[in-house]
């Protein structure tokens, strides 16, 4: 059986993790695969053939990505396109304004297209269904909820569950809280994210700072310590203890009692961790305007989705100042039982994520529908 070859396309940060988890997972089933790809660090690290950096990019929202258009131009015709050719499966990965034209690439040059990780088509913009159902063989989606819509739309479609239960580790819901609280600082994974929520956080820390409170800053593996001390400033350095950490195996997450964290995937860690957070989320005008005129779901927090209500709170744009994010924390701060019974709240979550193994399953899905298994 000739040795099956994959090419994976992935734009943002978790994406390439997701991806990069997959690869290693085909790799197993089958050590002879081939893997070429377009993303980020984790992708580089696991293929055989690393195309392009595509994740340094860190656009997001609708005016930001406008501005990198010849960049993307580029890579798609002059990278992707003939790598398309020489490969028998493409696997666009989430980050959609890119990859719907990858899937069409795929489709256009015969291959197999695997879809991996759903746009957020239950939130915004219902007819990227449609568009997928063109150009995509087999959707590959992490929410139980997200296979419902595919399957009504008539596109095949497998859910593998989340990554996450596979990286994150166990958390007891009846864990002690720590006698001098930990607050954690998430203030996301791209530049720009940083640049506006890293500043809102630690205004936020120097309200809610006290002689027995920590505050552990988590730093994006993709950025450096010298972005992160250019943000922070000596001024804001010296105003309450700050601890930059880089925390790839979660040890240190796992013993937050609080979290200020930055819309995305963030908070489906932390509520599988059971960290109890407030979320906030500040874009562009533009964006937010835009933003505001299509978005369907009323809650932009994925713990508070899956829940089907608002368990962590959620400040957004102007909602989100320092006075208002530090008043939700400090209520959580003060009330330990509070606290504790939304560690359960969100722990209960993992149920509805399918279990461990998702990475497994995807492999088995894309090398099934080659005949490679």
């Amino acid at each position: 059986m000739a040795c099956p070859k994959i090419l994976f396309v992935a734009g943002d940060l978790s994406g390439d993790q997701h991806a990069a988890d997959v690869a290693r997972a085909i790799k197993t089933l089958r050590p002879d695969a081939e893997i070429s790809a377009v993303g980020g660090p984790a992708l580089r690290a696991v293929a055989d053939v690393f195309l392009d950096d595509l994740v340094s990019q860190g656009v997001m929202g609708f005016w930001e990505p406008l501005k990198k258009i010849p960049h993307f131009w580029r890579v798609l015709h002059r990278v992707v396109k003939p790598a398309v050719d020489r490969v028998d499966v493409v696997v666009p990965t989430d980050f959609f304004g890119f990859n719907q034209h990858v899937a069409r690439a795929g489709k256009a040059a015969g291959k197999k297209v695997f879809y991996l990780i759903s746009p957020q088509v239950w939130a915004s913009r219902p007819g990227r269904i449609q568009v997928l159902k063109k150009y995509v063989d087999r959707m590959l989606v992490l929410f139980p909820f997200e296979e419902a819509l595919y399957k009504q739309a008539g596109v095949p479609v497998t859910f593998i569950g989340h990554p996450f239960l596979d990286r994150l580790p166990p958390a007891d819901p009846e864990a002690p809280l720590n006698v001098e609280p930990v607050i954690g600082l998430l203030p996301g994974s791209r530049k720009g994210e940083v640049r506006r929520h890293l500043p809102l956080f630690l205004r936020t820390a120097g309200l809610l700072a006290r002689p027995s409170r920590r505050f552990l800053l988590f730093a994006a593996p993709n950025l450096s310590d010298d972005f992160y001390d250019e943000v922070i400033g000596p001024r804001d350095r010296r105003a309450f203890p700050l601890e930059i950490v880089r925390d790839e195996k979660y040890r240190r997450r796992s013993g937050l009692d609080l979290a200020l964290t930055c819309s995305g995937s963030a908070t489906l860690e932390n509520a599988l961790l059971g960290i109890p957070m407030v979320v906030a989320y500040q874009t562009s005008w533009l964006t937010y305007e835009i933003a505001k005129r299509i978005v369907r779901v009323e809650h932009i927090a994925m713990a508070n989705i899956l829940a089907g209500r608002r368990l962590v709170p959620e400040l957004i744009q102007d909602q989100a100042t320092p006075e208002g994010l530090a008043a939700a924390a400090e209520e959580l701060l003060q009330d330990p039982a509070r606290r504790r019974a939304l560690r359960r709240e969100l722990l209960s979550l993992r149920d509805k994520l399918g279990g461990p193994g998702a990475a497994a399953r995807a492999a088995e899905s894309i090398l099934s529908g080659l005949g490679k298994i």
